[in-house]
């Protein structure tokens, strides 16, 4: 049997907090692990990277301010750093997280080296939903992809929305979002309940996220303060961003100081999960909702919002219920359903890990991209 050759892969993601953050990295660190070399071309260290890997490599993209610039180019920066690193490393293919503004700087930096180079780019929601649906981007976007060998998304919505929205030149291929199932599974809480001020008895309802508008957390605080009536439980709105502080003010005007509990960034979040029974994620927009796959496999249930990727993740009646956007009433109904039947509450809870494990294990995942990353490196 002929052997494959280890490939090396220049990474083009954002560093930052977020599912396609997460998912880059955590990629990155499971192709490394099967012998690739990860090059990740980026304006500062992925923020997953907390241990060295001999097989990952971090090549920063430094902005100089000009006085001709108004704002740092930093699409022509990252498209020059592209370039050398194809150049110097002998890169086999690219793989970019997000058409604008990477799939485009990577298309520019493959002329600028004259590369033939096979480029992979992930689309992962915003660049669509957001991005797209603004006449003066919409182009840009179609070009990024046009531009790229092959094209994923993160969700079959996704796909189907950026078929009829763009109108790209080819056809898409949905890869799923994926966790790391060594750091989120089923752990023992600890003391977290107490020193989070939370009662032994009293119950947990949990929401992650960047604290944007989009995830509709005055939704989530009004669903709470319905099920806070009928049952005694905390609230967890875990996360930084620019909604918190007009969140915390909500908070204090319906006198919920006492029971919702913001606890900003942490790092520890399978320990939250373990404390949580249920997970609230009413968005109005969601590509995938990566942080359902992370509940489910720390078995929590989740009442989500049936809109974009989230229905193919979440079974409704099954491993989680669905509501439709902006129906607290409803969310709060579901939420107290599994807080309190337990017999419902461990069948959604087992059903959560099959989810995981069936149809969303990492094994699937990253083998379903390797095979990709040998196709577009076979491409040049």
């Amino acid at each position: 049997m002929l052997k494959l050759k280890k490939l090396k892969v220049g990474v083009i993601c954002y560093p930052s907090l977020g599912g396609s953050g997460v998912v880059a990295t955590e990629l990155g660190k499971m192709m490394a692990d099967r012998g690739h070399e990860m090059h990740y071309i980026t304006s500062g260290m992925p923020f997953r990277f907390l241990e060295a890997h001999p097989n990952i490599h971090f090549h920063e993209v430094k902005i100089d301010g000009y006085a001709v610039f108004k704002y740092p180019p930093y699409d022509i920066a990252l498209a020059n750093r592209i370039a050398q690193v194809i150049e110097t490393e002998k890169l086999d293919l690219l793989h970019v997280h997000y058409a604008v503004p990477h799939a485009v700087s990577a298309a520019l930096g493959k002329d600028m080296a004259n590369s033939t180079i096979g480029v992979i780019t992930t689309l992962h929601g915003t660049d669509v939903t957001i991005l797209g649906h603004d006449p003066a981007l919409r182009n840009t976007v179609r070009y990024g992809i046009n531009k790229s060998t092959i094209t994923t998304t993160v969700s079959e919505s996704l796909r189907q929305e950026t078929l009829e929205l763009i109108g790209p030149e080819k056809d898409l291929l949905t890869i799923y979002n994926f966790i790391d199932e060594d750091k989120y599974h089923p752990v023992e809480p600890g003391r977290l309940k107490s020193e989070l001020g939370i009662g032994r008895d009293e119950k947990v309802i949990i929401h992650i996220s960047n604290f944007r508008a989009v995830k509709r957390i005055p939704d989530i605080i009004e669903s709470y303060r319905r099920v806070a009536q009928q049952s005694n439980a905390k609230l967890l709105l875990v996360g930084e961003g620019p909604e918190k502080a007009a969140m915390e003010e909500l908070v204090r005007e319906l006198g919920l100081q006492d029971d919702v509990i913001f606890t900003g960034k942490r790092d520890d979040l399978p320990e939250l999960l373990a404390i949580s029974d249920v997970m609230f994620l009413l968005s109005e927009k969601e590509a995938f909702g990566l942080v359902l796959l992370e509940a489910f496999a720390c078995g929590v249930p989740s009442v989500a919002t049936a809109i974009g990727g989230i229905p193919e993740v979440v079974e409704d009646g099954v491993n989680g219920f669905l509501v439709e956007l902006g129906d607290v009433a409803m969310a709060a109904d579901r939420a107290l359903q599994l807080l309190m039947d337990d017999q419902l509450h461990a069948s959604f809870q087992r059903n959560g890990l099959a989810t995981v494990a069936n149809k969303f294990h990492s094994t699937t995942i990253v083998t379903q991209y390797e095979k990709l990353y040998y196709e577009a490196a076979g491409s040049q």
